[in-house]
């Protein structure tokens, strides 16, 4: 049935009616303070017997499911409205509940290292801990390599005001900042995420003069955005001194359940195979009649050629499209899509950028982005789409059992994101057509190659250097831009500097690194579509197996288990490259 007359703003009245000012929902964070007082004294008070382990672990995992819910509606009402007062300070309060569930969860940890190996077993042997034995094996394993539980628990309660407060300090920049702009003779002032998509326009006189105006706002809070950035790193790295741990990319690779030899492997790969996307980008130069592309030429269009797409469209194309290979996926985004679960509105007071979030007991997803139609928003849409099928296909198991990694849920969004691109190539009209969707795909395989490339790069040596102290914005700008020509093998001849300020992802405290996780997801996902364009919808069931797996094991295990491949190996990871490259051979072919 064709999907008509969608609202492009999400309902997020069915969680607590009044949003921010709802008398209900601050019954409930009260109600979720106490439960977190008792949970403390009866997790305290475990003497490492299996079967009052067993109950602890249950009720943990339901007060976990809860705050993670009540984290996300207020998350949800910050992103849709940056000048929200209140739900900015209701996210204080629950950063404050949610560090005292994360002393319990490190309190649980360090009574599971401490069980006996008959009672860790006899534990395990339990048939209600069958389905989270992974998570709670990784639990165990990870205390005995951290401090004591006091030390670990004032860590977690300084963080508060300390390590995640620098993130919000910068939200709070961000929420503020105008793009003071001039269209049509008219003076106009953006936020920060109409301004990015004011970046892509065919325009280049356009891009030239948001660009400088971008930048020179950017500068102007430069200095906010380095003392952010300096102590939230700076804080990082004490811990991770305290613990004994040398590697800054530990705890990240920790975290992504994969090894430094997995990693590796898969920067190996693409940076053997970057030659041919220099060749894109110098042919999309000539194509724009340049010599070099700036960076504010890497995702302009290189046609005038208008391929946008109403709210309604779209949904009706990743809806058909995804049907093709799961025609679960395709009845869930619809439902999404029926049901107002997603923010697509093109509006001011919005925070940039998109994401999807998961109410583990109300058993639904929403999904945030800025729908102003181009084929970017169309595979950002479907992208986040594939976030939540993700979930959803994960409601009936433990919550212990749904905690999966960055990179491989980013593998269900990318192959989602895959289906809906690839269609749209498929069903291009002209050739025109065809090129222009053809190099919005391949600009997607830049990204992740390059652009994340040179995150992860500047990322990695600027830990390095704030281990030795501050490191002020100059050489910030020298690390980003150094990072920058590496990563695009000199492509450019005008880079961003300051786009370590610009980007949120170097200012989350939630999960550091979050960068290589996405090019992780890019080719892990390939392989996986390559798979399915084989087997059609009888690939759906296998697909959803190893979703459900992904919280479950390693993503080494994972592969091994799924599609029989050894990730550790620059081999496995040239497979997928070369898919991204196809795009790229054919998009010269048809550009001679």
């Amino acid at each position: 049935m064709l999907l008509q007359g969608l609202r492009e703003s999400w309902d997020l009245e069915t969680f607590f009616s009044g949003g921010s000012q709802s008398p209900e929902f601050m019954k409930a964070i009260a109600s979720l303070e106490t439960e977190i007082k008792e949970l403390h004294h009866k997790v305290d008070a475990l003497t490492g017997e299996a079967s009052s382990m067993a109950a602890i672990v249950q009720e943990v995992q339901v007060t976990g499911a809860r705050i993670n819910e009540y984290v996300s509606f207020v998350g949800c009402l910050v992103a849709q409205d940056v000048n929200d007062r209140q739900a900015l300070n209701v996210r204080s309060k629950l950063e404050a509940l949610n560090a005292s569930f994360a002393s319990i969860s490190v309190l649980l940890d360090n009574k599971l290292a401490h069980m006996s190996d008959t009672e860790w077993q006899t534990l395990l042997q339990q048939k209600e801990m069958e389905a989270i034995s992974f998570s709670l094996t990784e639990r165990r394993t990870s205390a005995a390599q951290k401090l004591s539980y006091e030390q670990e628990a004032l860590i977690n309660d300084l963080a508060v005001d300390g390590y995640h407060s620098w993130s919000t300090l910068y939200d709070t920049v961000v929420g503020n900042m105008g793009i003071s702009v001039t269209e049509d003779g008219k003076e106009e002032v953006l936020s920060v995420g109409q301004a990015a998509n004011k970046l892509t326009s065919a325009d280049r006189e356009e891009r030239e003069h948001v660009f400088a105006q971008y930048t020179k706002a950017w500068g102007e809070v430069s200095d906010y955005c380095a003392e952010a950035l300096n102590h939230i790193a700076g804080f990082r790295t004490n811990v991770y001194k305290h613990r004994n741990w040398d590697a800054v990319l530990k705890e990240p690779l920790e975290i992504n359940r994969m090894s430094d030899a997995t990693l590796k492997a898969m920067w190996q790969a693409i940076e053997s195979k970057k030659g041919l996307f220099v060749d894109y980008l110098n042919r999309k130069a000539k194509l724009l009649g340049l010599d070099k592309l700036s960076w504010h030429d890497v995702e302009a269009p290189i046609s005038s050629t208008s391929s946008k797409m109403s709210y309604d469209e779209a949904a009706n194309f990743i809806v058909d499209h995804f049907r093709s290979f799961s025609p679960k996926m395709a009845e869930f985004s619809k439902m999404a899509f029926e049901k107002q679960w997603i923010e697509a509105e093109d509006r001011n007071g919005k925070r940039p950028g998109g994401f999807c979030t998961e109410f583990p007991l109300s058993k639904e997803t929403r999904i945030f982005m800025t729908f102003s139609g181009s084929p970017d928003n169309v595979s950002t849409l479907a992208h986040e789409l594939g976030h939540a099928f993700h979930t959803y296909v994960m409601d009936d198991m433990p919550y212990f059992a749904t905690t999966y990694a960055m990179n491989v849920a980013e593998t269900a969004s990318t192959f989602a994101e895959l289906v809906v691109s690839d269609a749209a190539v498929k069903n291009a009209q002209t050739k025109e057509e065809k090129i222009s969707l053809l190099e919005d795909k391949v600009q997607r395989s830049v990204a992740f190659f390059m652009n994340i490339h040179s995150r992860f790069l500047f990322e990695t040596r600027f830990y390095e250097e704030r281990k030795q102290g501050v490191v002020p914005v100059e050489r910030l700008n020298e690390l980003m831009e150094e990072a920058q020509k590496e990563a695009y093998v000199n492509a450019l001849d005008v880079y961003h500097p300051e786009f370590w300020a610009s980007k949120l992802h170097f200012y989350i405290t939630d999960v550091p690194f979050y960068n290589f996780p996405y090019t992780f997801g890019f080719l892990f996902s390939a392989s996986i579509y390559a798979i399915a364009q084989q087997e059609g919808q009888a690939f759906e069931d296998k697909y959803i197996a190893l979703l459900r797996d992904t919280a479950s094991m390693t993503v080494e295990e994972l592969a091994q288990k799924h599609l029989n491949e050894d990730v550790t190996k620059p081999e496995f990871w040239a497979k997928g490259v070369d898919v991204a490259l196809k795009d790229v051979e054919e998009f010269l072919e048809l550009t001679k």
